[in-house]
């Protein structure tokens, strides 16, 4: 690892790291010895990465992609309904911008999370091996990205973009897990400190970076270490590049400031939290005001960290969908209006986005929570734990799309059509990001993450 050093009043100062920005020990001169070379260590890997949004709580089925209008008025939506693009297709009355792109999404309507219990399924369980679905892509396509050298596995959590926002939620289990894949593939998590998180800060005076050939000056002293690994004549090249990614690379995309402003504000979710959206005779409110604050920011910067290269991020804005109408959560329909209305902007704006750069086909949104929302409205006016059913939207990554999967019964309780589950989401997420036949071939691929292709099908209808 490349350290630089300024002298300030007779003292040797470290200010610059370049080994760390490879990270995960990809030094920069092999990162762009990669990039050079050009070609993929992995020829099974798709140009295609998912941003998983986690509703943690577990949001109902029925106020979001499956309102149930000609119901009775305990089980029907009690945010009633929108129409949507696709004609004959309602979504609940707390997502019209969503309604509007229903012909980018796809909506699973018959799919089940398997039991009504506060966990972080299906992003860690055991149908993904205990580990962060992302572990799963790091351990194939390796913890670092050899072209940009981004983190392949990234978790973001409020903290990511709002240093005032509450620490994230691990009551009901960790989303850094890494099972039986091995600490070494844990995701990366911008906002909570660590040395690597440090290493990417450039930690120079504005005067020494403008000086740029003085910088240069400093890496033409490792020529010696470039020879090493078979660099030599092309030095001059690599050193601009390293020069530019020191001050514009990784680091560059976790940090929002980079951001045009106007797209900022675009995504911003803030100003949806009105003063009088919170009654403080709730014990516990802040989740929700730290879902309002966050959840757009949160959206864009999995796309930055995408467009820089990395494979699977994981969002989410902590527990905030447990809608019982108890002494700690707002009932359904108050709630549907502090967590969907955020979530409706953030994601609608986050599909324009990447539709905008052309980035639809190489990114599969995955949004969902660990499970549903009984069929009835309970006595307080919220929903209860229900395992049967949970709502299920996809969006991009060449899938189908403008599609509803599978129905479920009158009262939104359990699918009426085949059920699709946590193996069969798990499968369509693996096929989307491997050519899965290269992959079974592949002897650097643990046999624990072939099984898990082999043990379901992808999502019918949809691959």
């Amino acid at each position: 690892m490349l350290s630089l050093y300024e002298t300030t009043s007779g003292r040797r100062r470290e200010f610059l790291k370049i080994g760390g920005l490879g990270l995960g020990g990809l030094t920069l001169a092999q990162l762009f010895q990669a990039q050079a070379q050009g070609a993929s260590t992995h020829p099974f890997l798709k140009d295609r990465a998912v941003v998983f949004l986690f509703c943690h709580g577990g949001p109902s089925q029925i106020e979001t992609f499956d309102p149930k209008m000609t119901a009775p008025s305990e089980i029907r939506s009690a945010t009633g309904e929108v129409a949507t693009a696709i004609p004959g297709v309602t979504f609940g009355g707390t997502l019209p911008k969503l309604a509007a792109l229903a012909k980018q999404v796809s909506i699973v309507r018959s799919f089940t999370t398997g039991d009504g219990n506060h966990d972080i399924k299906p992003i860690v369980c055991n149908e993904t091996l205990k580990a962060n679905m992302g572990s799963l892509y790091a351990r194939v396509a390796g913890n670092n990205n050899p072209i940009t050298g981004i983190p392949s596995n990234v978790a973001i959590f409020p903290q990511s973009v709002d240093p005032k926002a509450g620490p994230a939620q691990d009551g009901f289990g960790k989303f850094t897990s890494t099972g039986s894949i091995g600490q070494g593939y844990t995701p990366f998590v911008p906002g909570s400190g660590g040395q690597m998180q440090k290493d990417m800060t450039l930690q120079l005076a504005r005067n020494r970076i403008d000086d740029r050939r003085q910088l240069l000056q400093g890496l033409d002293q490792i020529r010696r270490s470039f020879d090493s690994i078979g660099l030599g004549r092309g030095l001059d090249a690599f050193r601009d590049q390293a020069f530019d990614t020191i001050l514009g690379g990784v680091a560059q995309a976790f940090d929002l400031s980079k951001e045009d402003p106007r797209l900022v504000a675009k995504y911003d979710t803030a100003p949806l939290m009105r003063p009088d959206m919170i009654d403080k005779k709730w014990n516990n409110y802040k989740h929700y005001v730290d879902h309002n604050q966050t959840l757009g920011k949160l959206m864009l910067l999995s796309r930055r960290l995408v467009e820089a290269g990395c494979g699977f991020v994981t969002v989410t804005t902590n527990f905030v969908w447990d809608n019982h109408a108890d002494s700690n959560n707002t009932g359904v329909a108050e709630g549907m209006q502090y967590c969907s209305l955020a979530l409706d902007h953030a994601v609608s704006t986050f599909l324009e986005d990447v539709a905008e750069r052309g980035l639809s086909d190489r990114i599969l949104l995955v949004v969902t929570g660990e499970m549903g929302r009984t069929p009835r409205i309970n006595r307080s006016g919220g929903r209860d734990h229900w395992g049967g059913l949970a709502p299920l939207l996809l969006a991009g990554g060449k899938l189908g799309m403008g599609r509803v999967i599978g129905q479920s019964t009158r009262d939104a309780g359990s699918p009426l059509t085949e059920r699709v589950t946590i193996r069969n989401l798990v499968s369509t997420i693996l096929h989307s990001m491997f050519d899965i036949g290269e992959m079974r071939l592949s002897p650097s691929v643990p046999s624990e993450i072939i099984r898990l292709v082999n043990e379901a099908e992808p999502i019918p209808g949809l691959v």
